[in-house]
């Protein structure tokens, strides 16, 4: 979503290099393009205004400091502002037990589904969650999450025929707590736009079930608009936090950096993707990091603690380390690291890669490379040498692929495996001049 953003703030912080010392006249020219970039990011206004005078007040006149570039310094000043735009401090839920949620938007905001996604991240977290679905207007919003909370093993309750949210609301508190649940989420139902009937259903719902949190799920895509409804739900509800959905989209991403100043309600939750677990904690300093190009390693180094297998892990860094790599072995690493997310996004945590676009459907290529692989028998992957003609074609046809594809994905890996050899025999720099010369022949394996 930040990509643009990203790029922009680092053309114009690049024009800093050099500079000993920021004066108001060195630093006009990069802040009118950090101004134009949040703009352009739609990003309020008012935002941007006060946000710029804060930096500008914040640089000029600063000494730079030995070995450290202004370039670098106003980096920081610049991400400690952008911590305080996204909402600085705690964004933890409260601490109440049994925790009652509940999740109000618009129609198409994603809240059945964000129900479902905060009920499988508490569940991590060691909550029983136990989900009430209070849409009377919207059956297939009940079906939705009644499938989802099975396949999540969440509670769940519903009453299909009953026409009164408070009371729907009331039965799911008190079947949760029959089923011993410390945390109720209730989804309720959305309309296209804010009008009186919508809040005032609210309303008489929160006055029903007392919930300790009232989350507004709003599409992050919406722009200023998500800015508008956020305020409008506030002042109605008194909101205790954001959900930004379809954050892994190509919005502006001027919302998630408007609505903490302008709503003045704190962003809890992020939606990153359609599965469940596309669904994250908000940690403004982590987003901060991100937009500056600095990535994001500690997000991605607990996404890897919660998606990867460590047995397996262990087992492929004794493979790597003996040598002894093949395809078998590549196909359980490729598989490992889809469940991290999509390539695109695993590049955005790390330093200095977010501004970096991996090749058009580069997801998709692994995925062809997966199929491939898949069509091999158990010896073809641990023995790739036997594949000889007739094997590549049968491989090829039960892929969907051309051969030569297949031919490829062969060559590739044959240079991989001798690179493994030269690892274990300590010849690291001959290794790495192998490296260069595939990429500088367009080489590159697939999905590593």
């Amino acid at each position: 979503m930040f990509e643009s953003l990203t790029e922009k703030l680092g053309n114009a912080l690049r024009n800093l290099r050099g500079v000993g010392k920021l004066t108001e006249e060195n630093m006009a020219d990069a802040l009118k393009e950090v101004r134009t970039a949040l703009l352009a990011a739609d990003v309020h206004f008012k935002v941007v205004r006060e946000f710029v005078e804060r930096v500008q007040t914040q640089c000029v006149g600063q000494e730079v400091l030995k070995g450290v570039a202004p370039g670098q310094q106003i980096v920081k000043i610049i991400h400690d502002e952008l911590v305080k735009l996204l909402g600085e401090g705690s964004t933890a839920l409260s601490g109440a037990r049994p925790l009652k949620i509940l999740m109000v938007g618009l129609h198409g905001s994603g809240k059945t589904t964000s129900t479902a996604k905060l009920g499988k991240l508490l569940k991590k977290r060691g909550y029983r969650p136990f989900v009430v679905g209070c849409d009377i207007y919207r059956p297939a919003a009940i079906d939705q999450l009644e499938i989802l909370s099975k396949a999540e093993e969440l509670g769940f309750y519903s009453d299909r025929v009953s026409q009164d949210v408070p009371a729907i609301g009331a039965a799911g508190l008190a079947a949760a707590q029959t089923a011993t649940a410390d945390c109720i989420i209730f989804d309720t139902a959305g309309r296209l736009q804010i009008d009186h009937e919508l809040i005032e259903e609210v309303k008489k719902l929160k006055a029903r079930v007392q919930p300790d949190e009232i989350l507004l799920v709003a599409d992050g895509a919406l722009g200023q608009e998500a800015v508008n409804v956020a305020k409008a739900f506030h002042d109605a509800l008194s909101l205790t936090g954001l959900v930004l959905t379809k954050m892994d989209g190509d919005a502006r991403g001027g919302a998630a950096l408007s609505i903490k100043s302008i709503a003045n309600v704190p962003i809890k939750f992020i939606g990153t993707g359609e599965k469940t677990a596309d669904f994250d904690t908000f940690y403004p300093e982590r987003l901060a990091s991100r937009i500056l190009g600095m990535g994001d390693v500690v997000s991605l180094v607990e996404k890897a603690q919660e998606t990867i297998d460590q047995k397996e892990a262990e087992k492929m860094a004794e493979t790597l380390r003996k040598g002894d790599f093949n395809l078998e072995d590549f196909l359980a690493q490729m598989q490992q690291v889809k469940k991290l997310g999509s390539m695109q996004s695993i590049m955005g945590m790390m330093p200095g890669m977010s501004g970096v676009e991996l090749p058009p459907g580069a997801d998709k290529q692994m995925a062809r490379t997966e199929a491939i692989i898949k069509s091999m028998t158990l010896q073809e992957r641990r023995k790739p040498e036997i594949l000889n003609g007739n094997r590549r074609k049968r491989i090829a046809d039960g892929s969907g692929v051309k051969i030569v594809e297949v031919n490829q994905l062969l060559k590739q890996f044959q240079q991989m495996q001798q690179m493994m050899k030269m690892m274990k025999g300590g010849g690291a720099k001959k290794m790495m001049r192998q490296m260069e010369a595939m990429r500088g022949k367009g080489g590159g394996f697939p999905g590593m």
